[in-house]
């Protein structure tokens, strides 16, 4: 299965069928209506809020938005909201600076292009109290900022955006034509801005994946040629299969939040790479993206030029905007097989900081689903081929390494751990290791080890439709991304952070322990 569909297909499943008062599927054979899976069952029976704390977590906050509300939370490691954010638009990624502000993508409602998951439009900067000190628009019929974003150490901003390639541009670029929506493909766009308060940006840097294809579908169209010998270019044709949704599903993601309410089933095939998460290196002057679709995740040179970026030449690595790393699925380059894949659906891709243990490491969320033997999600840490000069091994006619993550976090039994969509993760200074399941807002820290030493089920629920009360196999608590913040961040410095009296509206306090029954 490839990765487009089985993300959309693992979205259908939970978000679909189980969520928002959704009826769960029907078997034909015995008109019976089947039983939303383990994992959903086991995480709604839980009460919301603290679940675990225990010697060995990290002190520090956890920073997040539900899908659906008007709010950002911070919580502390008791469980209790000590700050919050309010914004009219509804809200993804963010990010914590250190005057305190919060850089966070908010939606436009209803974009008049590039209606999927993960769209926003917009770019804010809040102060503390949650005032706009900037707000910056990309969001129209040929572009749209979406998923990710993450600040520079010169105060710029990495961004992740989408733009519009027409049916008749695919074509001349060789996709495979069974592969092309008549409203043509979104492809990706990373650009560096400098933001302009009050609402204006300048794009001082920019890379895009349509400069750097290979096709070996059809000769006499550009790109032609052997993926396996260009595996610093994207292979237009890699992620196989053009995806489906029908309309009572995409009801049901509308619903949810994950999508914008005019969203349309082509949206979702035209979505072909659904980039959804992006990191930087600063002493490497590198760049990292998530590219879910095809299985991958990319490491990119930003100590070239744009001009450069555009090419196969310039900047430290010599190798201008081709890919200089790729991992998870060396399929899609003609060097592996369906076998070799090791990612499906990631999210989260990230640096482990120099300084701390495995520095240089990469860390990503393999939502996990389409596996061989079934759905089921985990955290993987891989150690690439780098030398101290930025510079990736890759011998003739092979994948790149490595072969086999150097550590893995999964459920005991484990199918049941599994998000289908959005979530993450982080290395911390301690060691451990925050995750964040986001369609069940589950944030959770796990030792070397993996034993779990802190959870945290969001107990703030958005305004989803046909949500019920607590018990329902439903998803009114999810989230894109949660983050751990430690207490010494110096955006926190000052701040008054007691807990809020009353908590924000929208608290789901845990149920009463069952009485004890009498011997």
């Amino acid at each position: 299965m490839s990765g487009a569909k089985a993300r959309v297909l693992l979205l259908l499943l939970v978000a679909g069928a189980y969520s928002c008062g959704g009826a769960a599927p029907v078997d034909e054979a015995t008109e019976k209506p089947e039983a939303p899976p383990a994992w959903m069952i086991a995480a709604v029976e839980q009460p919301r809020g603290l679940v675990r704390n225990e010697p060995g977590a990290a002190p520090g906050y956890v920073l997040f938005t539900q899908f659906t509300t008007d709010k950002t939370y911070l919580v502390d490691i008791e469980g209790r909201a000590v700050h919050t954010w309010t914004n009219d638009k509804a809200g993804g990624a963010e990010s914590l600076q250190d005057d305190g502000s919060l850089y966070r993508l908010a939606r436009i409602p209803e974009p008049p292009n590039f209606r999927a998951g993960g769209v926003a439009g917009y770019i804010q900067k809040l102060s503390w109290d949650g005032d706009v000190l900037w707000e910056w628009k990309m969001g129209d019929e040929m572009r749209m900022v979406h998923h990710d974003i993450k600040p520079l150490p010169n105060g710029n901003l990495l961004v992740i955006a989408w733009e519009q390639k027409t049916a008749k541009e695919a074509r001349a670029a060789g996709r495979r034509v069974d592969l092309i929506p008549e409203q043509g493909l979104w492809s990706e766009w990373i650009l560096e801005i400098e933001p302009l308060p009050p609402n204006d940006a300048k794009i001082v840097w920019e890379w895009h994946v349509w400069d750097h294809l290979v096709q070996n579908y059809e000769p006499g169209a550009a790109n032609h040629g052997d993926p396996s010998a260009f595996p610093g270019r994207l292979d237009i044709n890699g992620d196989g299969k053009a995806v489906a949704i029908d309309e009572k599903e995409l009801e049901q993601l509308k619903a949810l939040g994950y999508v914008p309410d005019n969203a349309t089933s082509d949206d979702i095939q035209s979505d072909f790479l659904h980039m959804n998460a992006i990191d930087y290196h600063p002493r490497l002057d590198q760049i990292a993206v998530s590219v879910p679709s095809v299985g991958e995740i990319w490491i990119l040179d930003h100590t070239t030029s744009t001009e450069e970026a555009r090419g196969s030449s310039g900047g430290r690595s010599g190798r201008g905007g081709e890919l200089l790393y790729r991992w998870g699925n060396p399929r899609v380059y003609g060097r592996g097989a369906e076998s070799d894949r090791q990612l499906s659906g990631q999210h989260n891709v990230l640096w482990i900081e120099d300084g701390w243990k495995n520095a240089g490491n990469l860390t990503v969320f393999n939502n996990g689903g389409g596996r061989a033997d079934g759905d089921w999600s985990s955290v993987v840490e891989i150690a690439p081929p780098v030398d101290d000069d930025g510079k990736y091994s890759l011998t003739d006619g092979e994948a790149f390494g490595p072969r086999t993550p150097v550590w893995t976090y999964e459920a005991q039994d484990r199918k049941s751990f599994y998000a289908p969509f959005v979530s993450g993760a982080q290395r911390l200074t301690n060691g451990n290791t925050f995750i964040c399941a986001g369609p069940l807002g589950r944030y959770f820290e796990v030792g070397p080890e993996g034993a779990i030493v802190w959870e945290y089920r969001n107990p703030f629920h958005g305004d989803v439709p046909g949500w019920s009360p607590p018990g329902v196999a439903q998803l009114p608590y999810g989230s894109f991304r949660a983050t751990k913040i430690p207490p010494d961040h110096p955006g926190l410095a000052g701040r008054a952070l007691a807990p809020l009296d009353p908590q924000p509206s929208g608290y789901v306090p845990p149920p009463a322990p069952a009485p004890k029954a009498e011997n």
